[in-house]
C-alpha cells in the first residue's frame, strides 16, 4: 500500500522510521509543517520528521496547509502532525491517526503528559480513522497500556511507540470494523502551557511528582532555589515530613502542601543536567527555600 505520511514531532519521527523499517507499508511521500525558528538564535531549523524523511531519502513536503494539495497516495497516516485535517484532504483517501490514549479520553495535544499528571492507571494506544472533529473518528485498532508509578513521558512514549506502529499497520491492510467512540467520557489534553511548568508547593508532594514525571525528559518542571531558577527532572514524593511549604531539609527534600518532594536530577540555570547529589557537592551552604 502507498501511504503519504503527515507528521511534524520528534514521536512521529520515531513513528516514520519504525514504518519505514518493518516494511510493510510503502511511504510514497512524507508531509512535514515548515521550518520553524529555533534556539536563541532564532534560526530556522527543520522539523524532527523532516529531519528523518530527509534521512530516509523519502521524498517531502512542507506546506503551509497541507489540506489543500493531497499528495498522491492510497491512504494516510497521521501521527503527532499538528494541523486540523480538512477538505479536500479529508475525502482523498483514507486517513489513520495514532492516538496515544484510551479515547474519548484525553483527545488533543497533550495526552501522555496529562494523562501522567492525573495520576491515571491505565491508558492506550488508539488508531482511529480521522474526521472532522479533533480526534474523534471512530476506533479502528486498540490496545490498553499500564502506567507504572515511575513510568515519565518519556518511557511511556516507548510503549506507545512499540504497541502502536504494528497496530497502523493492522488498521490500513487488515480493514478492521470501525468501532465509534463513546459519547460520554470525553476530556481534553490541552497543550502544555508555562503554567504546566511551575512547580507549585502548595500543592500536594504526589501531585508534583507526577508533574515531574509528566513533562520529563522532553520539558522539564520549573522552580528557584535559594533564588536560583532550576529545571527537575526527576523526583521522588513522600508523605513523611512535611512543614512551611517551600522549605528544603536534607538532602534535597522540598515540603510540600501534605508530604514532601525530593528532588532526584535537576539543572541550575545555565549548567548541565545533574544528579542531586553533584549539585549538592557544588554549593558552600545547604540550600534553604524552594519557591
Amino acid at each position: 500500500m502507498n501511504v503519504a505520511f503527515f507528521g511534524t514531532s520528534a514521536f512521529g519521527a520515531e513513528v516514520l522510521r519504525a514504518l519505514v523499517e518493518r516494511g510493510r507499508l510503502s511511504i510514497t511521500c512524507v508531509v512535514c509543517q515548515p521550518d520553524r525558528p529555533s534556539g536563541r538564535g532564532r534560526e530556522l531549523r527543520p522539523q524532527p520528521v523532516a529531519e528523518a524523511a530527509l534521512e530516509l531519502g523519502l521524498d517531502l513536503r512542507r506546506p503551509e496547509v497541507a489540506s489543500d494539495d493531497p499528495p498522491p497516495a492510497e491512504a494516510g497516516v497521521v501521527v503527532a502532525f499538528g494541523q486540523i485535517l480538512r477538505e479536500p484532504l479529508l475525502s482523498a483517501y483514507p486517513l489513520v491517526n495514532l492516538h496515544p490514549s484510551a479515547l474519548p479520553r484525553w483527545r488533543g495535544a497533550a495526552p501522555i503528559e496529562r494523562a501522567i499528571m492525573a495520576g491515571d492507571h491505565e491508558t492506550a494506544v488508539d488508531v482511529i480513522a480521522v474526521a472532522a472533529e479533533l480526534d474523534a473518528g471512530p476506533v479502528l485498532a486498540s490496545r490498553p497500556l499500564v502506567i507504572e508509578p515511575d513510568d515519565d513521558a518519556g518511557s511511556l512514549r516507548a510503549k506507545v511507540l512499540e504497541a502502536g506502529v504494528p497496530l497502523i499497520e493492522q488498521a490500513l491492510l487488515e480493514h478492521p470494523r470501525p468501532r465509534p467512540q463513546a459519547a460520554d467520557g470525553v476530556t481534553y489534553a490541552h497543550k502544555i502551557t508555562a503554567d504546566d511548568r511551575v512547580l507549585d508547593w502548595t500543592r500536594p508532594a504526589t501531585e508534583l511528582e507526577r508533574r515531574v514525571r509528566a513533562l520529563s525528559p522532553h520539558i522539564g518542571t520549573r522552580c528557584r532555589i535559594d533564588g536560583r531558577a532550576c529545571l527537575v527532572w526527576r523526583a521522588r514524593s513522600s508523605q513523611e515530613g512535611g512543614g512551611r511549604p517551600g522549605r528544603i531539609g536534607p538532602p534535597l527534600r522540598v515540603s510540600c502542601g501534605s508530604g514532601q518532594l525530593e528532588i532526584l536530577e535537576l539543572q541550575p540555570e545555565g549548567k548541565r543536567r545533574m544528579p542531586a547529589a553533584d549539585y549538592l557537592r557544588g554549593l558552600q551552604t545547604p540550600p534553604a527555600l524552594a519557591s
